[in-house]
């Protein structure tokens, strides 16, 4: 039987995609994964399944493909953080699997505004809940991922309302696209913006831009 491929596809453009993973991605009969990474591959002749919310039937897909196809899914950013992959190991077996990784967003974010983050808090709030005033409590620097439900104007109100007055906030949007857009700001000035995409939020005392 083939092994499925697991590929962390980077932040978003294909240039950010490690050439490992491209090569196996042309070597590949089977593409799983959100639609704005199989329409990079709708010209190609493969067939191309995208991933709803009904996440047990891509996978059935996966594992009734692999037996005669070569089968990847294209998972966003790393394969290792927050990824699709944890799912998918509840399902296969470790030795079924290969797993290449990928530029995760906060990566991408850290280089663009000339920041380390090994020192930092990493976190999504991605359809789940943080205590955020107590990560504001313990950390300099933190780097969240966020959504519409949580989104970066709703952390500045956490962080108002947490009497924080000397952070500043860097918002991260469409990263590594044409249109990529990043907002640096201070809370009292995010909080009236509003009509931010899912984006890469990085929190931090009197960071100089």
């Amino acid at each position: 039987m083939n092994k499925l491929f697991i590929l962390g596809m980077g932040p978003g453009s294909k240039e950010y995609v490690l050439p490992i993973a491209t090569r196996i991605i042309e070597d590949c009969d089977v593409l799983i994964g959100g639609s704005r990474h199989l329409k990079d591959y709708a010209a190609s002749g493969k067939i191309l399944v995208p991933i709803g919310k009904d996440l047990d039937a891509a996978v059935q897909m996966a594992r009734e493909h692999m037996n005669n196809k070569k089968t990847a899914f294209l998972l966003s950013g790393d394969t290792g953080f927050f990824s699709m992959l944890k799912y998918i190991k509840t399902r296969f077996k470790t030795e079924e699997l290969e797993i290449v990784p990928g530029i995760s967003s906060f990566q991408y974010m850290a280089a663009r505004i000339g920041e380390c983050w090994q020192d930092a808090y990493v976190g999504s709030t991605h359809g789940r809940e943080l205590d955020l005033p107590e990560i504001l409590k313990k950390y300099k620097k933190i780097f969240l991922l966020t959504d519409k439900e949580n989104s970066p104007e709703g952390i500045a109100k956490i962080i108002l309302e947490n009497k924080y007055k000397n952070k500043r906030m860097v918002i991260g949007e469409k990263l590594s696209y044409e249109d990529e857009k990043i907002t640096i700001g201070m809370p009292q000035d995010i909080i009236n913006m509003s009509g931010f995409d899912m984006a890469v939020v990085v929190i931090k005392d009197e960071m100089e831009l």
